[in-house]
């Protein structure tokens, strides 16, 4: 998560009928849009600008495919839909599959979808996202460290703990998911 935008609203579209033309006049609307909080990056742009930079320093050296799947996973265990909005289309913008993107949310029935390194990243940030659940386990921790060096061990760890901070700024404000487009424009 690196951008919020407080002042347009997200008006999804009524898909085309079948054979291409307007839709029916009687489609269904969608739920109305609901309004942020506090607009927190606004209020405090200093740890907003701390935060973008944390982020920056983090993610240096980390896969960026595997990264935004790191990023969709914490997001789905926060509940965060303002990051998965956005860590969904930087990571088809980067390439990854709407396939697995979507076995994300079951990823443990679904390993065959993900290299072992990947699944090692995944464990490693449900333990973390979810640490009131027995920490990190040594299992878990040393499995992550089976496929990554020192360096990119610590990074990971970092942009995990990035990634859960994020979450928790956008689900408390409630920012408002939508309307952000990959290369980091609200």
């Amino acid at each position: 998560m690196t951008t919020q935008d407080t002042t347009t609203r997200h008006t999804p579209t009524t898909p085309a009928a079948p054979d291409g033309s307007a839709p029916p006049a009687a489609a269904a609307a969608y739920a109305p849009e609901h309004s942020p909080r506090l607009a927190w990056a606004e209020l405090a742009p200093d740890v907003y600008k701390a935060m973008v930079r944390l982020d920056a320093a983090a993610r240096q050296g980390v896969d960026p495919v595997l990264l935004e799947l790191v990023k969709i996973r914490a997001s789905q265990l926060n509940h965060c839909a303002f990051c998965l909005d956005m860590h969904t289309k930087d990571a088809l913008a980067a390439g990854e599959s709407v396939e697995r993107i979507i076995q994300l949310t079951a990823w443990e029935e679904s390993r065959h979808f993900y290299t072992e390194k990947e699944i090692a990243a995944i464990e490693l940030t449900e333990a973390v996202t979810i640490v009131t659940d027995g920490f990190v386990p040594d299992e878990v921790y040393e499995r992550a460290a089976e496929h990554f060096e020192e360096a990119d061990l610590a990074r990971l760890i970092a942009s995990i703990t990035v990634i859960n901070a994020w979450n928790r700024f956008a689900v408390t404000c409630r920012m408002v998911p939508g309307h952000y487009r990959p290369g980091g424009h609200a």
